[in-house]
């Protein structure tokens, strides 16, 4: 009988290993990959970028929002459109396992989902998005026709804020000069895309500052874009104050580390297995140095926007309550300049808001609500309501669920807790127009979108007390992508569902072109709102009266009978003229500043009265004009 050898053990002395393939070549039944070929990880990281964009590309000409209703673009959007949407984000996903060595594979996806996005507008849009950005042209226009801007003067329609803080127009002036352009409604469309995609990197550097993982930062990142609805970056001075805000917090959070303030946050066995060193400490004279070269930053700042130095000095407070980044001095220099702009150059509105302060101080119901009336209409509208609360609700849900899963990296990341929450007290100040409510999300959105994403990305410990249990990955492998799909779904009727607001036919922006061009020097312009293409045109020389923008009780009681209304308020000898455009008409009733059918009621009335003459009527709106007896 033949007698059975034991096999060959690999690595014993005098046994030859078993024969196999010829160096270089592939085990039997394995497949052979040839030169250059990719492997199934990498083609499934960069394979949807082009599909994507193939889908985005050919949705476009199909995409109705000449013909909105009451939802806006949602229901003008292709199948398509929603469909690269989440192809790209399945490639982010796919590229999130790859951020370790690959790291710009997430950050082309976080660029080309902020084009996806909010690049629609910019492409297919035949005129300005957002009619009330048409006034920050026409202060543009102002500055370049006369040469300066006079911060001294009461102009009309609120125009003052634009004089005393003229930086952000004063950069645009250059802009359209450097462009060779007749104005900047023609890269006015482009400033979502273009400041979004200058704020990634800034994004990237507070959000490295806490955590060495690169998939908590990209999604971070990615939440903050998709949680991003609230539409302040258009062209417009918040936009640019805000990026600008930004820089100065990641310059601090990076470069103000005061020494021996760490304790136990430089034992990386301490510290979570996601969460980044702490920033090596600065000296007084290192971070006095530091402070000199943020000044320039900080006076742009408050030569932007008179709302964003007082985020900036709170947020400065805040950090300030840390033993790492307690920089007094810091402080000092942004109130000081705060307080020199205002004392100076905004003299007249600063002085103007403290008066209205006695008024607006502690009421909390009223200075947290959204918009004049606070009471959107509509199908359209309403929906975008309450998606802009379920957003606010799920981002804040998803972040306080890190307080409680990732207490340590909470613990290293507190600066940037701490700087998120600094602007909440400001609900107790002022209701900045029915804006307040939208500017402290937006400022409070970078540190609740880090939080957000360390809930969603489990640590790559994997030994010791930092081992991630297997259910725990299981369960993070299922939830971020139906949450980012969730929050993608979210957005989309959050930033699209009033559409029919935004978008203004070129027509109607020619009948109010015409009617203010005409109108003689020292005419008044009546309107129910700003909101429409043109409203301040000739802001210098015109006046402005936006009736309706008030309680709906005074509109209502206004509406009884509008001729009388009006006349009685004009001045002796005025020369008025009344624009109504389907604009206001879509805007009033959104925003619940007419009930329903209340600016057909005006029109019908107006147009009735004989005190009342019509210019001119078209399919976009009529123009009344009025003479004082």
């Amino acid at each position: 009988m033949p007698q059975h050898l034991p096999a060959p053990v690999e690595g014993d002395a005098g046994t030859a290993p078993p024969p196999g393939p010829p160096p270089g070549t592939a085990p039997r039944g394995a497949l052979r990959r040839l030169p250059g070929t990719l492997r199934p990880g990498t083609l499934l990281t960069w394979l949807p970028l082009p599909l994507a964009a193939g889908l985005w590309t050919s949705s476009l000409p199909h995409v109705g929002f000449r013909s909105m209703g009451e939802y806006g673009l949602l229901d003008r959007l292709p199948l398509t459109y929603y469909l690269s949407l989440l192809v790209l984000t399945a490639g982010f996903l796919a590229g999130l396992r790859r951020a370790g060595t690959a790291p710009w594979w997430p950050a082309l996806y976080c660029a080309s989902l902020l084009m996806a996005l909010k690049g629609v507008p910019a492409v297919l849009y035949d005129s300005e998005r957002y009619p009330w950005a048409s006034k920050h042209d026409a202060v543009i226009d102002h500055l370049l026709a006369n040469g300066e801007l006079r911060p001294g003067e009461g102009l009309s329609g609120n125009m003052s804020a634009y004089d005393q803080w003229p930086g952000f127009f004063t950069l645009n002036g250059g802009l359209v000069r450097a462009f060779g352009v007749d104005g900047a409604a023609a890269y006015l469309n482009w400033a979502p895309v273009v400041l979004g995609l200058l704020m990634m990197p800034v994004l990237v550097l507070i959000y490295r500052t806490f955590s060495d993982d690169w998939r908590l930062v990209w999604t971070a990142v990615w939440i903050f874009q998709l949680a991003n609805w609230v539409g302040q970056d258009y062209l417009a001075p918040q936009g640019l104050a805000y990026l600008l805000h930004l820089a100065v917090l990641a310059v601090v959070v990076r470069h103000f580390v005061r020494p021996g303030s760490a304790g136990r946050l430089r034992s990386r066995a301490w510290l979570d297995p996601a969460a980044a060193g702490v920033p090596p400490p600065t000296a007084t004279r290192q971070r006095a140095v530091c402070a000199v070269v943020l000044v320039p930053l900080i006076v742009a700042v408050n030569a932007v926007h008179q709302l964003t130095p007082v985020m900036l000095c709170v947020t400065l407070l805040a950090l300030n309550l840390t033993r790492r980044y307690r920089n007094p001095g810091l402080l000092a220099v942004a109130v000081l300049i705060m307080l020199a702009w205002d004392l100076t150059m905004g003299r007249p509105l600063f002085t103007e808001t403290l008066g209205t302060l006695r008024d607006s101080l502690g009421q909390l119901t009223r200075n947290s609500r959204a918009g004049y009336a606070g009471q959107l209409t509509g199908a359209g509208p309403e929906l975008a309501g309450r998606a802009n609360v379920l957003m606010v609700l799920a981002v804040a849900g998803l972040a306080g669920a890190a307080l409680l899963l990732r207490r340590r990296l909470v613990h290293s990341a507190l600066p940037l807790l701490l700087a998120s929450a600094a602007p909440v007290p400001l609900f107790v100040v002022n209701d900045y127009g029915g804006e307040m409510l939208f500017r402290v999300y937006l400022f409070a959105l970078p540190g609740a979108a880090f939080l957000a994403a360390a809930t969603l990305v489990p640590a790559a410990g994997d030994v010791g007390e930092h081992r991630v249990r297997p259910a725990v990955r299981r369960a993070c492998a299922i939830a971020l992508p139906v949450v980012l799909t969730a929050l993608l779904a979210g957005f989309m009727p959050s930033y699209y569902g009033k559409e029919r607001m935004n978008y203004t036919p070129p027509a109607e922006t020619a009948l109010v072109t015409r009617t203010i061009d005409g109108a003689p020097e020292g005419a008044l312009i009546l309107a129910t709102t700003g909101s429409f293409p043109q409203a301040l045109h000739r802001y210098d020389r015109l006046e402005h009266w936006f009736f309706a923008e008030q309680e709906l009780p005074g509109n209502v009681e206004m509406l009884k009978d509008p001729a009388h209304y009006l006349s009685t308020r004009l001045p002796p000898g005025t020369t008025a003229f009344v624009i109504l455009t389907r604009t206001q008409d879509v805007y009033t009733a959104g925003e619940g500043l007419l009930p329903p059918g209340g600016f057909a009621a005006l029109t019908r009335d107006l147009t009735a009265s004989p005190l009342f003459h019509v210019v001119e009527r078209t399919d976009h709106g009529v123009v009344l004009r009025y003479d004082s007896p």
